[in-house]
């Protein structure tokens, strides 16, 4: 073991920057394993492929998988290694997603998507443990900020990348591009994740800080991640954050269809826009974890508030302001950096400060049930609602998204209120 003051600090410093590096980029590219989908839903309707309705159904099908996927792998990852999880993950969604770029059949498509939804359900809560190994409570809400930022990366490789790569050469590069990105990022995740300090001979995070050692525990990991159930605080979360993801996903699987046929842009300036929500999702994340650590010392119920009722203004910008592709640059920005924070707070932040030792992945794997429950469930009514004011005339098809974008609205404004209930929840120390 290292014993020298000067070494552990350094060592330690150099280890978490490369945890950080790890699971933040690798989140941030396996999320292109999963929103290629929302890039090419045109180009598969025009060319008679898959209908809206059929979209809905694969769509539904990745949330649904990634909701049981979270759930059942966030309460193993608190038993097994979260390098092999993540790295797993990462690997196995970069080959489904390179079959899904030849698949044509609704059936194939439907269980790749499940498969990959399963699949990427293993990396969030290795990536969150990950953080609570090598981070304190008074640094976590930074921490978390900056892994949460990932999503946003993710969306804004897609958005303008993949996005470009599609426009030139089809929709099959769609699911191709990010499944070989991916092998390769899989790979250097493994090289550079490492579980916990303790595994590397350094002190664990709360001696390195100085703080109180962590209690000898009472309970079986499992018998602790059970308490869970009993804690409604994790379950109202669990359901604000399910309506939040309503809101999230019907954004990323219906955004760039609905700015192509209703706003009138081209794939590339669509995914321009989708783009801009990503790129400003990172400063909002990283902005969420700073406000909620030093100006609320750690509470998040004062950042949801202020962060829900921005992100409720946004999205009334988008669908109900001014006709000007400023404002919607404006809107789209302002709606990325609000929804990046509640991702990451509602999205699972809360959950784990709630949590008891020992329960985290479990935490995230109750929460992140409910939230893509919800995603996959937005699917299905989007697209019902999408296609039930949709008409065709002379050839021509005409599309409607009021009905969409109100439930959309809706949802935001109803996990708003409801996240409001929880002022006064108290953290774990």
């Amino acid at each position: 073991m290292t014993t020298d003051l000067a070494d552990v600090g350094v060592t330690f410093r150099k280890h978490r920057v490369r945890v950080m590096l790890a699971i933040t980029l690798g989140y941030g590219f396996i999320y292109t394993c999963r929103l290629g989908l929302n890039i090419v839903k045109k180009p598969l309707i025009d060319n008679g492929i898959f209908s809206v309705d059929e979209l809905g159904m694969i769509g539904a099908a990745l949330y649904y998988g990634y909701a049981a996927g979270k759930f059942f792998n966030g309460f193993a990852a608190d038993h097994f290694s979260p390098r092999v999880f993540f790295t797993v993950s990462i690997f196995v969604a970069a080959l489904l997603n390179l079959v899904m770029g030849w698949s044509s059949l609704l059936w194939l498509s439907i269980t790749l998507w499940i498969l990959n939804g399963w699949f990427q359900g293993m990396a969030a809560p290795s990536a969150v443990i990950s953080i609570t190994n090598w981070f304190s409570i008074s640094e976590r809400g930074r921490a978390y900020g900056i892994w949460s930022a990932s999503h946003a990366i993710g969306e804004g490789l897609t958005y303008y990348v993949i996005a470009a790569v599609v426009a030139a050469w089809g929709w099959q590069y769609g699911f191709i591009t990010p499944g070989i990105l991916c092998i390769g990022v899989a790979a250097w995740v493994y090289s550079f994740l490492r579980d916990a300090p303790e595994t590397m001979g350094l002190p664990d995070v709360h001696e390195f800080h100085g703080d109180e050692p962590e209690p000898e525990k009472e309970k079986s990991t499992w018998a602790t991640q059970k308490t869970i159930f009993g804690i409604g605080a994790i379950w109202v979360v669990a359901i604000s954050s399910a309506l939040m993801y309503m809101t999230r996903y019907g954004i990323n699987s219906w955004g760039i269809l609905y700015l192509q046929e209703i706003r009138g842009y081209t794939l590339v300036g669509a995914g321009t826009l989708m783009g801009i929500y990503g790129a400003a999702g990172i400063l909002g994340s990283i902005g969420y974890g700073y406000l909620s650590d030093k100006i609320f010392d750690a509470r998040r119920p004062p950042a949801n508030l202020i962060f829900a009722i921005v992100e409720v203004f946004a999205l009334l910008l988008i669908f109900y302001g001014p006709q000007s592709q400023f404002v919607l640059m404006i809107a789209f920005a302002i709606y990325g950096a609000s929804l990046s924070g509640l991702i990451a707070s509602i999205g699972g932040l809360f959950a784990v400060d709630i949590a008891p030792l020992g329960a985290t992945g479990a935490a995230m794997g109750l929460v992140g049930v409910f939230s893509y429950l919800g995603a996959g469930t937005q699917d299905v009514i989007s697209a019902g609602l999408i296609s039930a004011g949709t008409t065709v005339i002379d050839g021509v098809t005409t599309y409607d998204f009021d009905a969409a974008v109100m439930f959309w609205v809706g949802t935001s404004i109803v996990s708003m209120l409801l996240a409001a209930t929880l002022w006064n929840t108290k953290i774990r120390d």
